[in-house]
């Protein structure tokens, strides 16, 4: 199915008490070109995302962004520095004999101390967290790829419309091009006579004119090959692969072509049809620089 290489998608999930937010966007771009913003801490989460992300999509900038919230996770842990507190109950003691002062060493009292309670954040478990996000960013890519498919049935409507119109101009220079050779057999006749007016008319010689004139202009084989172009576009458009880089290719084919033609016409109406196949053409190839 064709795919643009422009699209959106986000979803949410968790891990644990963790919340976890994906939003991937992507623009146009000639390779894939694949960016994870998210916080430092979690930097362990970029080449997976990075890997599926690359399994969804073959061209285009993509951006994804992480968003990771801790603030409901009680994942934070009160420790006793226990030689510290140990060591201040030894000096409190020590302080109580020989000065002749009443013991009275209470939990709140020594929790004042400097240091002896101290919070620590639990480390999340790595590899849990990586799989759940991966998840969230498996819900994502759906959403991205199914925008980016229902734009690419858009670029494919346009660009079925407009190889049957190259068709149709195509099929309308094939039947100009003899009538032109005729036109300009009757010319070159009328013109022989008026400079040979006094004498009998060569009329092999002008067969023969007629003849190079008739091969020089024939755009029998650019038709042959442009009409092959369509068939071959046509095939694409209702392929499965990425085909973005193979039809940038081939419309540079259409374009060959069409000025071949275009070089070879001499008559004002082939010319008119040639400008609207290279303008039809030119819009396809607009086209198909958002393809993947």
């Amino acid at each position: 199915m064709i795919k643009s290489m422009t699209g959106y998608g986000a979803a949410k999930g968790s891990s644990g008490k963790i919340e976890i937010s994906i939003e991937i966007k992507s623009v146009n771009s000639r390779y894939l070109d694949c960016t994870v913003k998210l916080p430092r801490v979690y930097i362990m989460l970029e080449e997976p995302i990075k890997a599926l992300v690359q399994k969804h999509a073959s061209r285009g900038k993509i951006d994804v962004f992480v968003t990771i919230d801790t603030s409901n996770a009680d994942d934070m842990e009160v420790r006793v520095n226990k030689p510290l507190a140990e060591a201040y109950i030894i000096a409190l003691r020590s302080m109580s004999k020989e000065y002749g002062i009443i013991e009275n060493i209470g939990v709140m009292e020594l929790a004042r101390f400097p240091d002896v309670l101290h919070i620590e954040k639990c480390e999340a478990d790595s590899e849990k967290l990586c799989m759940d996000a991966c998840l969230v960013v498996e819900d994502a890519l759906k959403a991205f790829n199914g925008m980016r498919e229902r734009e690419g049935e858009k670029l494919r409507g346009d660009i079925t419309k407009r190889l049957a119109e190259i068709e149709r101009l195509v099929l309308a220079l094939e039947e100009i091009s003899p009538r032109s050779v005729a036109e300009y057999t009757t010319k070159l006749e009328t013109r022989m006579q008026e400079i040979l007016s006094t004498k009998e008319l060569d009329e092999q010689r002008i067969l023969l004119e007629a003849a190079l004139f008739a091969e020089r202009v024939a755009i029998n084989e650019e038709a042959v090959r442009l009409k092959s172009h369509i068939a071959q576009l046509r095939d694409m458009l209702g392929g499965k692969e990425a085909v973005g880089r193979k039809m940038d290719f081939l419309v540079q084919e259409f374009n060959r072509e069409a000025n071949t033609i275009g070089s070879k016409g001499n008559d004002a109406e082939m010319a008119k049809l040639v400008v609207e196949l290279k303008s039809e053409i030119e819009k396809i190839r607009e086209q198909a620089q958002n393809i993947e």
